[in-house]
């Protein structure tokens, strides 16, 4: 990856986020706040029989927040609970920088954020999507 922290996979997910919008058949929602900034969103998710089948979010944030909203949901839609609990751990793992490169592939375009590591106050706003998924998740079971 490049260390150019707005690489394109960036830039792409925040000026053409797919999955900015309400989702009226959610099954489940959470919402999740970054005090220091001021972002904030909801996560909508519909899990059917263990399979997280459609999702999306609403709420107001930075570039990074959004962007990496949206790659989640881009990597989370067609799992099931279980792979998306998984990609939630090393979503955390790498926003910490303790990740392997094996694992950094398992995170696909979620790799993109992997510089945030270095940039402790942009880490809560990679993060907040990801802390919202794992909320409902917890919640959900």
């Amino acid at each position: 990856m490049t260390d150019n922290f707005y690489n394109e996979v960036l830039i792409d997910h925040n000026l053409h986020p797919m999955h900015l919008h309400e989702l009226p058949q959610a099954s489940c929602s959470s919402s999740g706040l970054n005090p220091t900034c001021g972002d904030s969103l909801t996560l909508h998710l519909n899990i059917e029989n263990g399979v997280i089948t459609d999702g999306s979010f609403t709420g107001v944030g930075c570039a990074v927040s959004q962007a990496s909203a949206d790659i989640m949901l881009d990597l989370i839609i067609g799992r099931t609970v279980d792979e998306a609990r998984h990609l939630n751990e090393l979503f955390s793992k790498m926003i910490s920088g303790e990740m392997t490169d094996q694992e950094l592939e398992e995170l696909e375009e979620a790799g993109a954020l992997q510089s945030v590591a270095r940039m402790p106050a942009r880490v809560k706003c990679a993060s907040l999507g990801w802390r919202t998924l794992g909320k409902l998740l917890d919640s959900e079971t």
